[in-house]
């Protein structure tokens, strides 16, 4: 049950109070007393937008002078005095919006850590049951922490810092009009990533561009400034992602060096080759039991929780035997069955064992050979199977093993996605994506369209590359 209203009276409100003195005797008097009525609210709400923006409601720290001149010294990042002792981190949502599904709001306070484990050793992990390090909230007015909330505007969100009697409290808004990745309302990405950034010690930033600006500015995906950077790797150090060997086997083998083993092929069994995925383009990529693979070459890398696991990337035929040496699209169906694809022909592996192939695409149904991608996307009850090739896709139905029609359908059906991509898959909240070169796109099951601000870098988002090792292709 919500916490009851209060008098609150805010900046906004008290700015209504205009008198004004109307007189009846001529009615183009009273006209005109009215127009100034109006004029005059619309300058105190346009005084009150200014004087009273969206911001943070941790209480800022007063400016710090400099001793000899007696002037504010601007500061680069602030710390709160604290920090975890521990960078394996556990967190639990309390309470939800009423706006965002529950698995979107999952989804996004996903990201948002994520903006900050990129550059850390930081993890995060979610628990729906007993205790846990950071407690994420939605709530209303007087909330028993003497921070209360304003109702819609004013005062977005608010968190406590490590080392202090509530720490890893974070609370939102239930009253602001969230949405995610547009201006239509406050984007409740870019709130929580800031607000994490006070749960892990950083105190506002003075500079307007940094996250951890007290005032909400839309900016959609959110990212670190070089400040926020240099603030939290300050606190908990720089995050080190694992360095693989460049190199290609000539033979097959499922040895593949990692910094921990240092297991490296003899010279005479290898050749100079870039695995590194900042700097490739993926043929194909899949969620398969629920992790993420990507396929290159002869090769897949393996996430799980967008990390990259160890001993990765690895021979693909260290796990699917007799799979050709490229793959151009893949799938898991609905009853767990792998579909890999390449040029005219087609196998289907259960786990890690072939069950059929390699048998040509024509029995499938389709005109067409070299599939770009393949994806399986929908609700849980209507999943369907779409593959594409150039500016159109097919319909597919694992089931009967057919495309629903030999005559394709125009790319233009996926509004705000390039034509001739590389690879497609749905993640585990049932956003689309879709990727082409370096970059991939973000779509929307709900606006049926590329969410905004996207193509995102590849590299950056699932491999924690830096910008500049991700040029755009």
């Amino acid at each position: 049950e919500w916490p009851q209203k209060r008098e609150l009276f805010s900046l906004k409100e008290r700015s209504r109070r205009v008198s004004f003195q109307d007189t009846s005797k001529e009615l183009s008097t009273a006209t005109k007393a009215l127009a100034g009525r109006a004029a005059a609210v619309r300058r105190a709400d346009s005084l009150v937008s200014r004087w009273n923006p969206p911001r943070c409601g941790v209480p800022d720290l007063p400016a710090q002078t400099d001793g000899q001149s007696g002037r504010n010294r601007q500061k680069r990042f602030v710390l709160s005095g604290g920090r975890w002792d521990k960078t394996d981190l556990t967190y639990k949502i309390v309470r939800f919006p009423w706006q965002i599904s529950k698995a979107k709001v999952r989804h996004v306070i996903t990201e948002a850590l994520q903006v900050w484990s990129k550059v850390t050793p930081l993890t995060f992990t979610e628990v729906q049951e007993g205790r846990a390090d950071i407690i994420i909230d939605f709530t209303r007015y007087w909330h028993g922490d003497n921070l209360p909330f304003d109702g819609p505007g004013g005062i977005l969100a608010h968190a406590f810092f490590p080392k202090t009697h509530r720490e890893g409290d974070v609370h939102f808004d239930y009253d602001e009009a969230w949405t995610i990745g547009n201006n239509l309302g406050t984007d409740l990405l870019q709130v929580a990533a800031h607000e994490f950034g006070h749960v892990l010690g950083l105190q506002h930033s003075a500079l307007s561009k940094s996250l951890m600006s007290p005032f909400y500015t839309f900016r959609y995906p959110p990212s670190l400034s070089e400040d926020d950077t240099q603030g939290i790797q300050y606190l908990y150090g720089p995050r080190t992602p694992p360095r693989f060997e460049k190199y290609h086997q000539e033979i097959e083998t499922n040895e593949i060096s990692t910094a921990e083993t240092g297991t490296v092929p003899p010279k005479s069994k290898r050749v100079k080759h870039d695995m590194d995925a900042c700097h490739l383009n993926f043929d194909a990529v899949s969620m398969i039991r629920g992790e993420l693979f990507f396929f290159r070459s002869q090769y897949v890398w393996r996430l799980r929780g967008r990390k990259l696991q160890e001993g990765y990337p690895a021979l693909a035929s260290r796990h699917w035997q007799g799979i050709p040496d490229k793959v151009d699209a893949a799938f898991e169906d609905s009853t767990g069955n792998i579909w890999f694809f390449q040029g005219s022909t087609y196998w289907i592996y259960y786990g890690e064992r072939q069950v059929s192939g390699p048998k040509p695409l024509s029995d499938l149904g389709l005109p067409v050979s070299d599939i770009q991608a393949a994806l399986m996307w929908g609700s849980e009850k209507s999943k369907k199977i779409y593959l594409f090739k150039g500016d159109n896709y097919w319909r597919f139905n694992p089931s009967t093993r057919q495309v629903d029609s030999i005559y394709p359908r125009s790319m233009v059906d996926w509004r705000g996605v390039p034509q001739d991509i590389d690879a497609a898959f749905e993640d585990e909240y049932g956003y689309a994506h879709f990727l082409k070169g370096r970059q991939y796109w973000k779509f929307d099951p709900v606006q049926v369209r590329a969410l905004e601000q996207y193509p995102r870098p590849i590299g950056q988002d699932f491999f924690s590359c830096t910008t500049n090792s991700n040029a755009y292709r």
